[in-house]
């Protein structure tokens, strides 16, 4: 062996580096460590705390086995079944009073429908066909033709007519949303008042004809087109216009709604070609004119305090 004098004057043995291999391959094979390795048990306990943190949720909340119940299942279905019943049952009834379904028809207007409609409420005089197409005994959607009664000009030209009489009314210093929701109640009462006004006469003399409350709100509506033009022009160049433009409207409708309605009412005497004779053709013809006559007076009686 080799030795070492260090300057103690002790001596020490110089290891050879084959032997120190050799110790090192069997203190590596050897179960004994000189540190633990708790890399395992680390993960031994996060798998623990894994499963402590799951347990509830593997063991499962009390509701789960009551949805894994026959009954409750039973229940579950039964109680849609009746809530599916219930839901046929409302929009039948709902369908009997409000024809949702035929709603679609008036509102399936295009941009150029309402164009030429307009056109046709401030400008009927030249217009000549006033006949409704139909296509297999079902009248054509409006944007195919202009002739047809639609909701949607109706119901655009209430809302403008509020926002025009809210503008009246603020240029006027007399704003308050109070008195605009009393201008809004009033014109929609006014419209039913109407509208239940007409469906009395009718039974009253027993017309048969093909006209449908939607239709009689609708050709009750197209007068809110002449209101609005009557205060715009009231509210740019003053009263003189206003009064100029709103008995060219006037005259627009009233033209417009015997035309309309005369088709309408006087249907078998003009399927049959003979003249309005006779006394129930004579109410008929009176009934037309009363409702066209109508027209001009609301129009007045729901503008003329907008302009001063």
């Amino acid at each position: 062996m080799d030795y070492t004098a260090t300057q103690s004057g002790f001596r020490q043995r110089k290891l050879q580096p084959n032997m120190r291999l050799r110790n090192s391959s069997l203190d590596g094979s050897d179960g004994s460590q000189l540190f633990e390795d708790t890399s395992g048990a680390g993960s031994g306990s996060q798998s623990g705390y894994r499963n402590q943190q799951g347990g509830p949720q593997a063991a499962g909340f009390p509701g789960q086995s009551l949805l894994t119940d026959p009954m409750s299942n039973l229940a579950m279905a039964y109680g849609s079944s009746l809530a599916s019943q219930g839901r046929e049952m409302v929009d039948k009834n709902l369908d009997r009073f409000i024809p949702i379904s035929k709603l679609k028809y008036y509102f399936a207007v295009d941009t150029v429908y309402v164009g030429k409609k307009l056109g046709l409420l401030v400008f009927p005089y030249m217009h000549q066909n006033w006949e409704v197409s139909y296509q297999q005994d079902t009248p054509v959607a409006p944007r195919f033709d202009v002739n047809a009664p639609d909701l949607y000009i109706p119901t655009m030209g209430f809302i403008t007519y509020v926002l025009v009489a809210g503008l009246a009314l603020g240029t006027q210093n007399r704003f308050s949303p109070e008195l605009l929701g009393v201008q809004a109640s009033s014109a929609l009462v006014w419209l039913i008042m109407e509208v239940l006004a007409v469906l009395l006469s009718l039974y009253l003399v027993t017309v048969n004809t093909d006209l449908t409350t939607i239709d009689l709100l609708a050709f009750s509506g197209y007068k809110y087109v002449g209101m609005i033009v009557g205060v715009v022009a009231g509210l740019m160049f003053g009263k003189p216009a206003y009064y100029l433009s709103l008995l060219w409207c006037c005259a627009a409708i009233f033209v417009f709604m015997i035309r309309t309605l005369r088709l309408k009412l006087l249907s078998e005497a003009a399927a049959e070609g003979r003249l309005v004779r006779g006394a129930r053709n004579q109410l008929r013809m009176y009934l037309t004119m009363s409702i066209a006559a109508a027209q001009p007076i609301f129009m007045y009686w729901l503008t003329y305090h907008l302009i001063r």
